[in-house]
């Protein structure tokens, strides 16, 4: 008897299994015993009792954002990553999050009042992850309160082509005023009343990429922008804008002009990609002055502190310098290699400075001292994560081939450990002495959990190890490549020592995914084509009895395709649309990463088709993995392209 309840999923009592279909591909998926007479698909689960509240953001956008760290009143600092604003309480180690973009943020702004904030994002997703009528959402600007975090006004919204890249309020006319450059083809410039959300003036600004915009801060009308090979000063009379350009007379043009800040007496002052400081007298497009060679390579950042004085923060030389209210040069200090050049500088309490970096850092310090870190993060692609077996640790590893084992209580690494090839996987020996990465080229390695230091490394095919997972016994190490292999090892001496006990073949596809047995002798595995196959481990032969497997007890459940998962899947979903998938360690609640930004809680087991789940936001595109902590009083989800570590409490 074969009773059919959707064109996505059917059931067949008899044999005892249900299928479902992906992208027109059947996936059968066997009901255990004990369910085979009550099943059915008609029943709805419920949504799960527990909820998740986003408790830290790892990391900070440097790698590509420019001005993008500044420092409240509330001594909070204000900064992105992904789709959050994160505000910062150095001090009491305490983070906030403003949560109204639904996809990366690109640009911020303070207003006078040290309260209100402007943050620019890209077209996004909408808040379900379903495209709105088939487009992205626009991309806009969001005006916030950053006490209350109340959305405050949102504009541009269908005006803006691409991405709002910069954003700005002006100063001397009590911030009434908001300057916006949108990422298109044209980069239009355009001025906004912010509080009625009407667009005032706009122009097309350059063909070329613009870097910057601000208004003077003595002078509502004017506007400097600044960008490849321009830096232009803008007038607006009423709803038109008019353009001076900067001129360089004798002085060489840069390729770039990389940032602008203003002296307290009006002063315009220009950082450039040849390194040189170029002051432009007040209201003015000529230069009056020349710090030539300020820094080798190119000026990324200038700020004016308080008592007038300036600091410039270089690119290839990794320089803080400070320069008196004459351009002489007072102090300097270094951003160390790992965190890479200097992105972003604002100025802190008693002559301390923020530092933010391209390498996705923030440090803190102050002349001549050194500069240390407070926010670390990964600047390349990131999938590989896990959690430590019994402490409140975490290791993730990604394509900057970067291994970090975090604390979650001091959202620091531990350690950091450079590897040779990009990291793409991690896992926990059950001990937690030591760990695996599983690499982007077939290189694995085993690394010490206490230090980080090399245990052993093989070589597995040459493609991506997309899994390494210890059996629970901790005798047997899975490794999963998109060679469409397992390879299987023993384990001994606690994780010291490998060799190799064979490879499970049979897989047509890339494998993605596997899980253990309680009893450490079976793995489950997915592909990408959606094949669910099963495998005795010490012989690596391919178990095709579904009655062997079809009441295994599985140690954890990552496979993202499975009775227990299924429900998971969307209408209509496309075979990639979920990432990763996680069961808390007390099996009542099951997590799911989309392509969509989105982290999905479901009641576990999700074996009703289309399950019912709380959804969280905060990643940008695609979320690659998600991970409960050893006593799942807390979540970590990682971001791809977004390279963002987001932790989540479970209340």
């Amino acid at each position: 008897m074969k009773k059919s309840i959707s064109k996505e999923c059917s059931i067949n009592a008899e044999d005892g299994y249900v299928r479902m279909f992906l992208r027109g591909r059947p996936v059968t998926m066997q009901i255990p015993d004990a369910q085979r007479k009550s099943y059915s698909l008609d029943q709805k689960g419920a949504l799960p009792e527990h909820k998740l509240k986003l408790q830290w953001v790892y990391g900070y956008r440097g790698r590509d954002c420019r001005s993008n760290l500044y420092l409240l009143p509330t001594g909070e600092i204000v900064y992105f990553n992904a789709s959050v604003v994160v505000l910062y309480n150095v001090e009491e180690q305490q983070q906030r999050h403003y949560l109204g973009h639904n996809d990366d943020v690109k640009c911020l702004g303070v207003h006078p009042d040290m309260v209100t904030i402007a943050t620019g994002q890209v077209a996004g997703m909408s808040k379900d992850g379903k495209l709105l009528e088939g487009k992205l959402l626009p991309p806009h600007v969001r005006v916030w309160d950053s006490v209350s975090l109340n959305t405050l006004h949102i504009i541009g919204m269908g005006v803006f082509e691409r991405a709002v890249t910069c954003v700005a309020f002006s100063k001397s006319n009590g911030g009434a005023h908001l300057c916006a450059v949108d990422d298109a083809n044209d980069h239009i410039l355009s001025v906004w009343n912010w509080q009625k959300e009407k667009q005032l003036a706009d122009v097309k600004c350059s063909n070329d990429s613009v870097l910057g915009a601000a208004f003077h801060p003595m002078d509502a009308n004017l506007i400097v922008t600044c960008g490849k090979s321009h830096l232009n000063f803008w007038t607006m009379e009423g709803n038109t804008l008019t353009k001076r350009q900067g001129l360089f007379e004798k002085n060489e043009k840069p390729k770039y002009v990389l940032c602008v800040a203003f002296a307290q007496n009006g002063d315009a002052i220009t950082g450039d990609s040849s390194g040189n400081i170029f002051v432009w007298a007040k209201g003015g497009n000529r230069i009056n002055q020349v710090v030539a060679g300020a820094h080798e390579g190119g000026i990324f950042s200038l700020c004016v502190l308080k008592d007038g004085t300036l600091v410039s923060g270089g690119g290839k030389d990794r320089r803080l310098v400070l320069w008196d209210h004459e351009y002489r040069k007072q102090s300097e200090m270094e951003v160390p290699e790992a965190f890479g050049p200097v992105r972003a500088v604002t100025e802190g309490k008693q002559g301390e400075l923020f530092v933010g970096s391209t390498k996705n850092a923030v440090l803190k310090g102050s002349f001549p001292e050194t500069l240390n870190p407070i926010v670390q993060g990964h600047t390349d692609e990131l999938w590989g994560l896990d959690a430590h077996p019994s402490m409140e640790q975490f290791v993730t590893c990604a394509q900057d081939k970067q291994v970090h084992l975090w604390d979650t209580n001091s959202h620091q690494p531990l350690w950091s450990k450079p590897i040779e090839d990009g990291g793409r996987s991690a896992g926990f020996h059950p001990t937690g002495s030591v760990l695996a990465v599983g690499t982007m080229t077939g290189r694995w390695l085993v690394l010490d959990t206490d230090k980080g230091d090399l245990v052993s490394m093989h070589t597995d095919g040459n493609e991506i190890i997309s899994n390494v997972k210890y059996s629970p016994d901790g005798n047997f190490l899975a490794i999963g490549s998109h060679d469409n292999f397992v390879y299987i090892y023993a384990v001994t001496e606690n994780g010291k020592k490998y060799s190799r006990v064979g490879k499970c073949t049979g897989h047509s596809s890339f494998v993605t995914h596997l899980d253990w047995s309680v009893n450490s002798q079976y793995i489950v595995t997915n592909s990408g084509d959606y094949e669910i196959l099963f495998w005795e481990a010490s012989s690596c032969k391919h178990v095709t009895n579904m009655d062997v497997v079809r009441n295994m007890e599985w140690a954890s459940s990552t496979c993202v395709l499975g009775f227990s998962v299924f429900g998971v899947w969307p209408d209509g979903a496309d075979g990639t649309d979920i990432n990763a998938v996680c069961r808390s360690h007390d099996a009542s609640l099951l997590v799911s990463a989309d392509d969509f930004g989105k982290v999905h809680l479901f009641s576990n087991p999700c074996s009703q088709p289309r399950a019912l789940s709380h959804v969280y936001g905060g990643h940008s595109s695609h979320v690659t993995n998600v991970a409960f902590l050893h006593d799942d009083s807390h979540l970590i989800s990682t971001g791809g392209k977004d390279t963002s570590i987001l932790q989540w409490v479970v209340a």
